[in-house]
């Protein structure tokens, strides 16, 4: 084969080899980059949406040493409370009453009945000084540069997506504010999720592990956890 010939060759293949090439260079490059399908979401808990009353049931209190826990969460007269997953507002109504009427507690339920509940209860308890906020389930919607602690009592395990939920609070918290969190162990869909998890995600949100305790029931399996935003 002459030169010529060659060269026709070449200039009839050119368009086929540009066209193979287009066609392998992204496969390559997806290789490379390592892309994928984002990993899957771990399990989370369907919220409750049943009867409220039952978390008022006698001796709540001194199972979960409530005051205890207002203690180390450093809850007193005069600060702003938030009680995420307030649900019947069991905590609310307790926080309520040991900042007195010159704080605040802001009932947070992304559940309408929840927070009719909490209303009513709050008038008929004539505790003026609680909020209700019907919020979204990934933002609690709180006024920024405002909240002294937060407490999430069994309500970590049923948020779809802890980690947005976590930053989108972290605006609305005062410099050393605190982040207490009571759950029980579990997989995620058995309103339960592990320590381990909650230590992991919260750091992911920005937050740092301050303290861990058991005392809350003593059945071995539900903890108290207490977090810091990290300084910037």
């Amino acid at each position: 084969m002459n030169c010529k010939s060659i060269g026709r060759a070449l200039r009839c293949l050119g368009p086929i080899l540009v066209l193979l090439a287009g066609l392998c260079v992204p496969a390559a490059i997806r290789a490379q980059s390592g892309s994928a399908a984002p990993p899957e979401q771990r399990k989370t808990s369907t919220p409750y949406t049943g009867d409220l009353s039952i978390f008022d049931a006698p001796g709540r209190d001194e199972r979960l040493q409530i005051n205890r826990v207002m203690d180390m969460l450093g809850i007193e007269p005069g600060q702003n409370v938030v009680d995420i997953g307030a649900g019947s507002g069991w905590f609310t109504v307790r926080a309520a009453l040991r900042v007195t009427r010159s704080g605040t507690v802001y009932a947070v339920d992304i559940n309408p009945e929840a927070i009719q509940y909490i209303d009513q209860r709050a008038k008929k308890e004539q505790l003026q000084n609680i909020k209700t906020i019907l919020s979204t389930p990934d933002d609690p919607q709180l006024p920024p540069d405002s909240i002294d602690a937060v407490l999430l009592l069994k309500t970590y395990h049923e948020v779809a997506h802890p980690i947005v939920l976590l930053r989108n609070l972290s605006s609305s918290l005062k410099p050393g504010a605190r982040i207490g969190i009571i759950d029980r162990n579990g997989n995620g869909d058995n309103h339960g999720v592990s320590k381990d998890v909650v230590v992991r995600e919260a750091a992911q949100a920005g937050y740092e592990l301050r303290d861990s305790q058991d005392f809350v029931k003593g059945d071995g399996m539900d903890y108290f956890l207490i977090f810091r935003r990290k300084p910037n």
